[in-house]
């Protein structure tokens, strides 16, 4: 049998058997595709990120010939990679996405090296470590994404759920199907816009904090009129964070001239006048506005579907949560894939918060109803 090509030392092996060439040469057809995976979102990053990609695929293809040296003449006909890896790779060729990395995160850390003898610990070292290199190029996507992601999950599980909650004590309480649909779009349309008004008001205003915190342009037309015995310039400097030297030495080149025995390398970039972008910044607002209210109406239109189409009763409620629990279950599936977590548990997590709610108002709105029976 060909001796592996990696370099640690042997250790005593039992006797292969089928099972053991069946499984290596699925494991040469999964790190075939995770090479390839590594190698497609390479294609798509530039720099340092390029190579660091490159260098994963490179470590997957050691392990390849590693496997393919202890099947010899047993290597048989190429398998096909794992579905996951399959997905993976699809998604790799052709979006590149943060998803990607998120998911060949989990997959490394459930590698099998660590416990199977035919491998080498040095393989199983290189998986450990593949996982928090790949988290590390992770958390730059993750990062991006946070801020919109985070307002879109928000919005939309906040639109099924209030809403869904609102539907069910509505038609627990008795009332018709035409009042609990009047409900559900009044619901729609109140949440919608109280999520847009309050993102605007909260972008806006956290822009105008900012704004009141940026250090105005004041001293490029009052330094040359300030007392030079008394300069107030230095107040400005350690009120921005500087020390006594450094603020000594900004305040002398904001003059002109140097006073104080000051080391030059505390000279600073001189100050630029900033225009602020006033169009971009309302812009930003009316976005982020925009965007909370559509996000917030796409979830809270779900509940109200089943009695848009003439459903009525226990049936439009039961229509109603297995729509909001689907929707429930996907996005929780994703924000556990995005965060490299188990997307399984996230889902259940997001569909028992739901339900939760949900169950809370159709007691009350039962309990209501009957009290007023």
């Amino acid at each position: 049998m060909p001796k592996p090509l990696d370099s640690q030392p042997a250790q005593p092996r039992p006797q292969p058997t089928a099972a053991d060439y069946r499984r290596w040469r699925q494991y040469l057809a999964d790190e075939k595709a995770e090479a390839g995976i590594y190698r497609a979102l390479a294609e798509r990053r530039e720099g340092e990120e390029r190579s660091i990609l490159l260098g994963l695929a490179e470590a997957e293809g050691r392990h390849e010939a590693h496997w393919t040296a202890l099947l010899g003449d047993q290597l048989g006909k190429p398998r096909p990679a794992s579905l996951r890896s399959q997905l993976l790779g699809f998604l790799a060729r052709h979006f590149g996405s943060v998803f990607v990395l998120a998911m060949a995160q989990r997959a490394e850390s459930r590698s099998p090296y660590s416990t199977d003898p035919f491998a080498t610990p040095a393989m199983a070292a290189d998986e450990r470590i593949h996982e928090e290199v790949v988290r590390g190029l992770a958390i730059r996507g993750r990062t991006r994404l946070s801020g919109s992601f985070r307002a879109a999950v928000f919005g939309a599980n906040d639109g099924l759920v209030s809403n869904l909650s609102l539907v069910t004590g509505m038609a627990a309480s008795g009332v018709s199907a035409h009042v609990v649909l009047l409900s559900g779009v009044a619901g729609l349309l109140a949440g919608a816009l109280s999520m847009g008004a309050g993102e605007y008001i909260s972008v806006r205003s956290q822009r105008e904090l900012l704004s009141a915190s940026r250090p105005t342009q004041v001293t490029l037309s009052a330094a040359p009129a300030l007392d030079l015995d008394h300069n107030e310039l230095v107040l400005v400097y350690k009120a921005r964070g500087m020390s006594q030297e450094a603020a000594e030495h900004r305040a002398a080149e904001r003059l002109g001239y140097f006073t104080c025995d000051c080391d030059p390398s505390l000279s600073l970039h001189p100050e630029k006048a900033s225009d602020e972008d006033e169009h971009e910044a309302i812009g930003s607002a009316w976005q982020a506005s925009v965007s909370s209210f559509c996000f917030f109406a796409s979830g809270a239109v779900v509940p109200i579907l089943p009695f848009l189409f003439g459903m009525v009763g226990v049936p439009a409620l039961v229509v109603a949560a297995v729509l909001v629990g689907l929707v429930l279950l996907g996005t929780g599936a994703i924000v556990g894939l995005l965060a490299g977590a188990s997307p399984l548990w996230r889902a259940l997590r997001q569909l028992l918060i739901g339900f939760g709610a949900a169950a809370v108002t159709y007691v009350l709105g039962w309990a209501f109803g009957a009290t007023v029976g």
